[in-house]
């Protein structure tokens, strides 16, 4: 089976760098473990969103918050944002975010 690519929009890289680096190498690492195959399939950390203005998909490691939309027919999975959950609160970037 033929793995997805993976692309970050330029809001989610700068979403990323706002988190220190060992964040990042933990997010990406996730990222590269959860996406590259089947990131179509519902699983504990992975989930298809109700309709919001953020993404279709989410992606959960840890406190953190990967949310990104999927083309199968390019086999492309591209990054929109990258959060992080503090009790029931979405942030990106440090704003709270409602989703």
């Amino acid at each position: 089976m033929a793995e997805f690519g993976i692309e970050l929009t330029d809001e989610a890289r700068v979403d990323l760098f706002f988190y220190s680096a060992s964040e990042r190498k933990l997010i990406t690492a996730g990222v590269r473990a959860q996406l590259l195959h089947e990131p179509l399939v519902t699983t504990k950390n992975r989930k298809l969103l109700r309709t919001n203005p953020i993404a279709s998909w989410e992606l959960r490691l840890g406190k953190f918050r990967v949310f990104y939309e999927v083309d199968d027919s390019s086999r492309t999975v591209r990054i929109v944002a990258v959060g992080h959950k503090e009790h029931n609160q979405l942030f990106v970037r440090g704003e709270e975010v409602k989703i």
